[in-house]
């Protein structure tokens, strides 16, 4: 197949558009500038220049693509409109990146007992209205384009295409090599849902095949606390016990988004749905025995 890949220098795209071209698949792939094309390009990805806000580029890659992959950001309202105008009535598939901060709350290090499949309503707090509304817009524009939604938990693992890095594990390293203390915010309690990058990229290889139009899936294999993820980067790096942050100055440090949706929150899924549906087998399971066994230190 012919796929486009947006975000294909990045985290996600970028290991999901390397597996394509291992499996055969012809892969274009947008990229910002030319160090980042070069990347891409030593995957055997070829390199489209341009932005997401290049809207007629993003319309006429989709239309000459077999399937699009929007792996650059969950919230970009002009990219959805532009790719799925270029797809509009061709009945070709249409996998976006979503992301399980969709469910979180504003808890700041304490724990919750709230856990969501596919079918569990969502109430979005007021920074991830856009989100949902986007996701509810995409999953309508099936069947005359083949809508899938993969909802990411937190992605932990080494990157499988160009250099990159994911959002919710490196600053807590970062701020573990640069101070000596790994941190957790408040009392660490907050629970995120968490896959590894293989078994994702894995996943959007059998949505391209097997997912019906108008499909969301959570994506996920196991849990862990913060408080747990911090102790096992402190563990790794040879540190001492890890320690609160509080969360005024965790906003202070990383602002509202990161460490209140991405660090601060808990966001609990069950992805079921792909297992029953797709045949996924998630091979990786604790993050934090990624994090002692293979993270950098």
């Amino acid at each position: 197949m012919k796929i486009f890949v947006t975000g294909a220098s990045g985290y996600i795209g970028g290991s999901v558009a390397a597996l394509l071209v291992k499996k055969g698949h012809q892969v274009r792939g947008l990229v910002r500038n030319a160090a980042k094309a070069e990347g891409v390009r030593a995957q055997g990805i070829e390199p489209v220049m341009g932005s997401l806000d290049d809207a007629a580029l993003l319309e006429a890659e989709a239309r000459a693509a077999d399937a699009v992959i929007n792996a650059a950001d969950s919230d970009h309202l002009g990219a959805v409109q532009a790719l799925l105008a270029g797809l509009a009535g061709s009945g070709k598939r249409f996998i976006h990146t979503s992301g399980t901060s969709l469910v979180g709350d504003e808890a700041m290090g304490e724990p919750s007992e709230r856990t969501f499949t596919e079918e569990t309503p969502v109430k979005p707090e007021p920074d991830k209205e856009h989100r949902v509304a986007l996701n509810k817009r995409i999953l309508e524009a099936a069947p005359g384009v083949h809508t899938v939604i993969l909802c990411n938990s937190l992605i932990y693992g080494n990157t499988l295409g160009p250099p990159a890095q994911s959002v919710q594990l490196p600053p807590l390293v970062r701020e573990a090599k640069e101070t000596g203390i790994a941190r957790y915010i408040g009392r660490g309690l907050n629970i995120w849902s968490n896959v590894h990058i293989a078994d994702m990229a894995e996943l959007y290889l059998l949505a391209l095949e097997k997912a019906p139009a108008g499909s969301f899936y959570y994506v996920e294999n196991g849990e862990a606390s913060f408080g747990d993820i911090a102790r096992a980067i402190a563990r790794r790096l040879g540190l001492g016990p890890a320690q609160s942050l509080p969360a005024s100055e965790a906003i202070a440090k990383w602002g509202r988004e990161l460490a209140v949706f991405a660090l601060g929150s808990n966001s609990r899924v069950r992805a079921g749905k792909a297992r029953a549906e797709l045949g996924w087998k998630p091979a990786h399971r604790s993050v934090s025995e990624w994090i002692e066994r293979e993270l950098a230190a």
